[in-house]
């Protein structure tokens, strides 16, 4: 099976190289971390205390598992490593988690991932989200190295898929010591496809436990000073956006900035490499407006009321300046992004129809009235002049949002004693004891 595995994977790499090499020179990305993914030339682990290799896809997963890295560290006798499979994922990491091994995923070769085995020689193997791939899968167990899946999700497009592959999709299922699944819908799909009864369990989302609740926080009252946002000020921030929410996003402020003087706009995209893009937008509107990247050496225009945050991983502090909220990759076909930060620090969130990435949040938030599902710039410009022109309704929407997530926290917990249960005996003691 890993022959004609590696060999579809082969012809698979050599149909899009044209492409690879065309991004590679014109946006700079793929071009790190060679040896890491084809070779498996990943950091070569010294000592021999319990070690989990952490695995997550990109930005979102890299956030996610700040409560599980926090929580397993704090026992004391747990090395943990964070692979990450793009640029902005492994950079993210490198910033976040700063005193860790971090490194690109190998490519699912079998020769790269049974390197990357022996160079980490991981206990335990856990996948955020939804990771499955054979041969990775296959190493770990012939090192014998548990694994497990947290903060499990599979939309209904991901089951569609892996259908189509069911028995490998079973086999690697199978094993599998733990799915953590987000809900019991989730956690009914990988049963479905092939998962052990008794390795399928609901624990609830990671991403209600790692939300910051304190608008207070130490970075985000050093980014409004950054940014020179006043006390009386109204944040509109539209985050991890996409084309063309951005320019939805601008026309609001524009219909809305001369009748309300203290509103500013904030605009994330969701990614880097749309940063000029956004600000050529904004340079043909005409507004003032600063980068967030030049806010140390240029310092806070007082004429400008458009940010535009050229930078990767700040945004969950960003939020906190918000007092409404619009949640990007929703307007157009990538499924939504994260809207619990918003929520989390009572933000009144809004957010386009396409939601299907964070479906069973989005469905607790409609029905608590925590949330607002816009359909175009017509009925975002409408949500933001209702918030403006009656803030007893925004704020009683933020708060319902607040309530709803601060009732979700508690997954960390039980994906902790999941995990333990993976563990040699006397680090999953030391986490009990911590605890």
């Amino acid at each position: 099976m890993s022959y004609l595995l590696n060999a579809t994977y082969l012809a698979t790499l050599l149909a899009v190289s044209p492409w690879l090499v065309y991004r590679m020179l014109r946006t700079g990305r793929y071009r790190a971390g060679w040896g890491e993914k084809l070779l498996g030339l990943v950091p070569q682990r010294d000592g021999n205390e319990p070690c989990i290799w952490m695995h997550a896809v990109s930005v979102g997963e890299v956030n996610l598992l700040a409560p599980l890295v926090a929580r397993l560290e704090s026992r004391g006798q747990v090395r943990c490593v964070v692979s990450s499979t793009t640029d902005t994922g492994l950079a993210l990491a490198r910033r976040k988690y700063p005193h860790l091994s971090t490194f690109y995923a190998p490519l699912d070769f079998s020769w790269s991932v049974g390197r990357a085995m022996r160079r980490i020689r991981p206990d335990l193997l856990l996948l955020a989200e939804l990771e499955l791939w054979p041969n990775l899968i296959r190493a770990a167990r012939k090192r014998a190295a548990r694994i497990a899946v947290v903060n499990g999700r599979l939309s209904e497009r991901s089951f569609r898929g892996y259908r189509r592959i069911g028995p490998l999709a079973a086999s690697m299922l199978r094993s599998i010591d733990v799915i953590a699944a987000q809900n019991e819908q989730y956690a009914e799909r990988f049963l479905r496809l092939g998962a052990r009864p008794e390795s399928v369990h609901v624990t609830g989302s990671l991403k209600f436990d790692g939300a910051q609740t304190d608008r207070d926080n130490p970075l985000t009252r050093q980014l409004a000073a950054l940014a020179g946002i006043a006390p009386d000020d109204t944040v509109f921030l539209a985050g991890s956006t996409q084309h063309p929410e951005e320019a939805l996003a601008l026309a609001a402020f524009d219909q809305l900035r001369d009748a309300h003087a203290k509103l500013r706009l904030i605009l994330v995209p969701r990614h880097p490499q749309r940063f000029d893009e956004v600000a050529a937008l904004l340079d043909r509107s005409g507004h003032t407006w600063q980068r967030r990247s030049r806010l140390e050496t240029e310092g806070a225009n007082s004429r400008a009321r458009i940010l535009l945050v050229d930078s990767v991983g700040e945004l969950g502090a960003w939020w906190g300046t918000a007092n409404i909220a619009f949640v990007g990759g929703s307007l157009g076909s990538r499924g939504g992004q994260n809207m619990i930060e918003p929520a989390a620090y009572g933000a009144a969130v809004s957010f386009g129809p396409d939601t299907r990435n964070f479906r069973h949040v989005v469905t607790q938030m409609l029905d608590e009235g925590a949330a607002v599902v816009v359909h175009g710039g017509q009925e975002m410009t409408e949500f933001v002049r209702r918030c403006l022109e009656e803030p007893l309704y925004a704020e009683s929407l933020g708060q319902r949002a607040a309530r709803l997530v601060a009732a979700n926290i508690g997954a960390t917990d039980r994906t902790i004693e999941l995990l333990n249960q993976l563990l040699p005996a006397s680090a999953a003691n030391d986490d009990r004891a911590a605890a």
